[in-house]
Order: structure tokens, then C-alpha cells, then sequence
């Protein structure tokens, strides 16, 4: 087939290096290919209704659209994590509805010859269930969280890591100045990875992570051994999705059409400690600073890497198809493959094992009893 107009759009959370994807993608489109593209507003909202009028609105994307975007975070083309066509939330109408098939009319009326969906893996989902209904699609990874299987990395991650490490050391000053436990969470839902990563680059003494449960007493234990060994503050950090041993993540709410809102894990922990010991808390939840910004140059990289080769695979009619990276190389994974089971911690990983090698608790009670030797 010869293609000549594809449509991209951006789902789920804003994240950081999402333009970047979006200038790689369309320059690479026009200038190499010669392809309309058409910029589609709020994830698949903009193909539910075609007259979705928002600030932006959707409209054909021209290289000058997307000149000078590079280092903005956010996404110029909207996103939504509330657009499942599937489980569409109409205003004022109780209930979900499936508006797949307006979608697919909607496609076929702009003359679409693909689409370039970028997206976590809620997207991804959607995406697939409309590869199966007969939309052209390639995917693009993109999520803070890490947490999509079928590449080594999503764009993103970077950014998130380095504001949560960067909070970390300004809270340790603090902490250090006042004699505190300061207790800092982390986003990530179900997924331990900026946790654990930001835990490690900003030398916390105890990370906890929902890949493995904590117990409250070795915490409150390892806070009184650090005060008596003359240590008077101490940095514990916590995803946003840290649940307790026979407990569930702290939710804030769970509205119609979304996932559930996370949020509480580390006052939660705060109350737990504070029944158990004296010590002096505070309580940091950094939310959504970790997701706004200017994207990390490596997320700049990655995501204009992502972009052209998404752009080169619909040239290649290789729908289906996601982009990834692997080994430090770009390839092409089937969404399918990279839906079927979420990427997580393990508990048992080179990473984990290096952090109880270095004193940093993970909750369980565990503590390092040998020294492991290099392979």
C-alpha cells in the first residue's frame, strides 16, 4: 500500500521527552517521505470526535509545528489518560461506553493510512485492541514508570529520576540541619524502578518498593540504630505504590474510566513509624514535578531515536509493531508482546541485591550477611 497521510497522538500521563518523539516522528515523515500528518488532540479523543475542539485542537502537523519543541516538556498534540474508546466516560451519561467503532469510522473518514500512538502501557492496550479491529499502528514506549515490557528503557524514566534524586539531595541538607527522618514518595504505581534508582543515586538508608513488601518493625528498628551509632537523620524513600506486608497500596480515589489514584504510602509510613518511635518526621511527595520539565538530555536522545525509527516502520508496513530499545539499539517488538506481562523489580535483581549490599533497607528486614563476589 502507499501511504500517504498518518495520524499521531500522545495517551496517558504527560511525560517528559514527548515532543521530542512527536519532532522526530513528523520531520522524518514529511521531509524524508513526503506524508500529511495529523496531529490527533488528547489521545484517541481526537479521533472519537473529529470536531474535539480543545486549545490546540486537531489539525495537519507542518514542520514548523514542530520547530524549537525539542526541550519542552509536556505534548503539544494534548493527552488524556480518561480517552479508553473502549470504556469511553461520556459527561452526564452514567456508566462507560464502547465508541471503538466511531473511532474506526473516524479513521477511515480522514483517509488515515496508519497511526503513530505513543503511549505507556495503558496505551498500549488500547493500541493493540484497535490493531485487532483493523487500525494500522506502531507504537512508541514512553512512561516515568519504566514499567513497559519489551524495552530496556522508556523515554521518560531519565527525566523522573534525576528531579527525585536531585529533591532527595536538597531534603538530605534539611534532614541532616534538623536531626529528621525525612520521608520522600516517589511515583511510579506499581512499579519500584524510580524508587529504587533515585534510592541508590541519593544515598537513602531505607527504599521501599511494592515489588516487596515492608514490615514496619525493622524500619523503626533500623531508625534507633542509626541514632544510637551517633547517625540523627535518616532519608527513607517510598513509591507511591509501597504497600505493607497483608496490605494494599494507599488510594486516594478511583474515578470511572481511570486507574486507580495512588497516594499516601509515605504518611502512611510516617503514622506506622511514629507509633513505634520518637524520631522527628517529615513527609516529601515530589507528585507531578517528576513528570513536567525539560526532558534530560538522554530522554531528548532516546526520544528522537524512538520517533524516526516509528516513522520508518510505517514505511516499512511493520504494523504491530512497537519501537524499543534494546542493548543499546533500536528494534521493533510486537505490542502484544510488550502488553502481555508488566515489566517490575526483581526482588531478587542485580540492583536490589547491590542495595542491600550496601546497608540500604528494603523493609522486608533483610540485611546483607555476605559479601558478593564478582562474577
Amino acid at each position: 500500500m502507499a501511504i500517504e497521510r498518518i495520524g499521531i497522538l500522545t495517551g496517558g500521563g504527560d511525560c517528559p521527552g514527548l515532543n521530542a518523539v512527536i519532532r522526530a516522528a513528523v520531520r522524518v515523515a514529511i521531509a524524508r517521505y513526503g506524508w500529511q500528518v495529523f496531529g490527533i488532540e488528547d489521545a484517541f479523543n481526537g479521533l472519537v470526535d473529529l470536531d474535539y475542539r480543545s486549545p490546540r485542537g486537531n489539525r495537519w502537523l507542518e514542520l514548523g509545528d514542530v520547530r524549537g519543541i525539542i526541550e519542552h516538556g509536556g505534548t503539544i498534540l494534548g493527552t488524556s489518560n480518561r480517552s479508553d474508546p473502549f470504556q469511553f466516560v461520556t459527561p452526564g451519561v452514567e456508566g462507560t461506553t464502547d465508541v471503538s467503532d466511531r473511532v474506526m469510522e473516524n479513521y477511515a473518514k480522514m483517509k488515515l493510512d496508519a497511526v503513530i500512538s505513543i503511549g505507556g502501557d495503558g496505551s498500549m492496550l488500547i493500541a493493540q485492541r484497535f490493531i485487532e479491529k483493523g487500525m494500522k499502528i506502531v507504537g512508541v514506549p514512553k512512561t516515568i514508570d519504566n514499567d513497559l515490557a519489551g524495552t530496556d528503557q522508556t523515554f521518560g524514566f531519565d527525566t523522573a529520576l534525576n528531579v527525585a534524586t536531585e529533591a532527595i539531595d536538597r531534603i538530605r541538607d534539611t534532614a541532616e540541619s534538623h536531626d529528621r527522618v525525612m520521608i520522600v514518595e516517589v511515583m511510579g504505581r506499581d512499579a519500584g524502578f524510580i524508587a529504587l534508582h533515585a534510592g541508590l543515586a541519593g544515598g537513602a538508608d531505607a527504599i521501599l518498593i511494592p515489588e516487596i513488601p515492608y514490615r514496619v518493625q525493622p524500619l523503626a528498628q533500623m531508625l534507633m540504630e542509626r541514632r544510637e551509632s551517633g547517625k540523627h537523620y535518616s532519608i527513607i524513600v517510598v513509591a507511591e505504590g509501597a504497600r505493607p506486608v497483608d496490605g494494599d497500596p494507599s488510594v486516594l480515589e478511583h474515578r470511572l474510566g481511570e486507574m486507580p489514584r495512588l497516594m499516601g504510602a509515605a504518611h502512611r509510613l510516617a503514622h506506622q513509624l511514629g507509633e513505634l518511635t520518637d524520631a522527628d518526621m517529615r513527609v516529601t511527595v515530589l507528585g507531578h514535578i517528576q513528570r513536567g520539565g525539560s526532558p534530560s538530555a538522554f530522554d531528548r536522545v532516546l526520544g528522537t531515536r524512538f520517533g524516526e525509527a516509528a516513522a520508518h516502520l510505517v514505511a516499512q508496513e511493520k504494523f504491530g509493531q512497537m519501537v524499543s530499545l534494546r542493548g543499546g539499539s533500536i528494534v521493533a517488538v510486537p505490542i502484544a508482546e510488550a502488553v502481555a506481562t508488566p515489566k517490575r523489580v526483581d526482588p531478587n535483581g542485580e540492583l536490589v541485591t547491590t542495595a542491600r549490599e550496601i546497608g540500604i533497607r528494603l523493609g522486608d528486614g533483610t540485611t546483607p550477611a555476605t559479601i558478593r563476589p564478582m562474577p
